[in-house]
């Protein structure tokens, strides 16, 4: 049984503190004081008083600086990031969180499958070995992080094989890390990109009009946990071109990543 949870929405702003007004001077005060107020306030008009060119571009520079200052505190007040739903799976046994506004499509082959309905080629999946013929105990089983790194990408280039003429893949290993998380279990990340070329013209006869051109380029992320004697692998894909945007929002989704114990 798979359970989506709404993440718990950020507190609203504190309440901005009430301003109270000076009370009024008492009448028997009042009339001593007006002939101060009124000398003051004739002073203070003099020794502030500038040319009238001046007083214009003051208060322009002012409006000026102080819609930049809206501006600032505007784009400081918007969130680094999008929120996030949370994905239970208790059958199965793991649970993610993925950005909220991702949409779940059936039947893509995966266990689950959750998709940028904007950035079509940016999305995640769940993998899972199978229960009655695997019987790993622990991520290492598959190696060191490195070892575990060419695994992945060897299992990548497998699964995107084609029968197309003129169709060549480039590929490497990023980067591979491990990690205890706050459940004790240690996953293994991995970072790859592969980039597919085809020629414009695969049935050519001279080389000349068979040009290769890049079809895609995009960076696959993985996190790979063991639990329930089974392997599990959350992938992440995303375009090499929005990546950087959108890293901060993959990795969290990375951090979340679980596996967990399946009752009986």
């Amino acid at each position: 049984m798979a359970t989506i949870l709404n993440s718990l929405l950020p507190p609203s702003r504190p309440t901005l503190p009430t301003h109270f007004s000076t009370p009024f001077p008492s009448s028997a005060s009042a009339s001593a004081s007006t002939s101060c107020l009124c000398t003051r306030r004739n002073q203070s008009i003099t020794a502030f008083s500038i040319p009238r060119r001046s007083g214009m571009a003051l208060i322009l520079s002012t409006c000026i600086f102080s819609e930049v200052g809206l501006h600032y505190q505007i784009a400081s007040a918007e969130p680094s990031s999008v929120g996030f739903r949370e994905y239970i799976d208790t059958f199965d046994g793991y649970s993610l969180k993925y950005p909220q506004n991702w949409i779940q499509v059936r039947g893509a082959g995966a266990d689950i499958f959750f998709r940028d309905p904007f950035v079509l080629d940016e999305n995640l999946s769940v993998e899972m070995s199978s229960p009655s013929s695997s019987r790993y105990k622990t991520v290492e089983d598959l190696g060191p992080p490195e070892e575990a790194g060419k695994k992945v990408l060897k299992q990548y280039l497998t699964e995107f094989m084609s029968t197309r003429l003129g169709v060549r893949r480039e590929s490497n290993v990023l980067s591979t890390s491990s990690r205890v998380a706050d459940d004790g279990k240690l996953y293994y990340q991995v970072e790859v990109n592969i980039k597919s070329y085809a020629n414009t013209n695969e049935l050519a006869v001279m080389p000349q009009d068979r040009v290769p051109r890049l079809e895609w380029n995009r960076r696959y992320l993985s996190v790979l946990g063991v639990e329930n004697n089974r392997l599990y692998e959350l992938r992440l894909q995303t375009p090499e071109s929005v990546f950087v945007e959108e890293e901060n929002d993959l990795r969290q989704v990375m951090d979340s990543f679980r596996v967990n114990k399946v009752a009986g």
